[in-house]
């Protein structure tokens, strides 16, 4: 086989598209647990900037070690064992037909379609019972749906942050111009 024929050719690309698929699978199965540790820290991170607790020069999960996961019944609103809060998704719950209900439009505001059974909330606790509590909270924006979190005050009626973790909304388009003395998360 000469250096110029097509058969030579394509079989270099061949072998090369072997080489470089092995080694893409192998970096992403190698890297997986670390991108679900790097997952789960930032939704921590993110739980704790809603509250205002988050602080760089602490470890997130020394930070997160104050707050109680807890599942509730969304039917009740009482606290559950039915799931396991270490281990619920609740995006996949809402997906799921069989973990969430399906919402009547005028149930349906923030354009979700399902609504899971169970919620997780985190509890802020201190020596006299509840500090805050941080909720999950989804809506329907321009174009994709937007995920965050609102932590109340132990009175259940004063916002102490608001945040949002993930959308796909186009970063500045807006019908106002943007007020720099309102921050998301303070």
């Amino acid at each position: 086989m000469g250096n110029d024929s097509m058969s030579k050719t394509l079989l270099v690309a061949f072998v090369l598209c072997i080489i470089c698929s092995i080694l893409v699978s192998t970096a992403a199965v190698s890297l997986k647990p670390m991108q679900q540790k790097n997952k789960l820290e930032d939704l921590q991170r993110n739980i704790l900037m809603a509250a205002g607790l988050y602080q760089p020069e602490l470890t997130v999960a020394e930070q997160f070690s104050r707050v109680t996961v807890k599942a509730v019944d969304l039917s009740t609103g009482r606290y559950s064992d039915e799931v396991d809060p270490t281990t619920y998704d609740q995006r996949k719950a809402a997906k799921d037909e069989s973990l969430s209900d399906k919402l009547t439009a005028d149930d349906d505001i923030a354009k979700i379609n399902r609504l899971e059974k169970y919620s997780l909330v985190y509890l802020i606790e201190n020596d006299t019972g509840i500090d805050k509590i941080i909720l999950p909270i989804r809506g329907y924006g321009l174009w994709s749906t937007l995920y965050g979190f609102v932590a109340l005050e132990n009175d259940m009626n004063t916002i102490a942050g608001l945040g949002f973790y993930e959308h796909a909304e186009t970063p500045g388009l807006s019908t106002s111009p943007p007020n720099p003395g309102v921050s998301a998360c303070s």
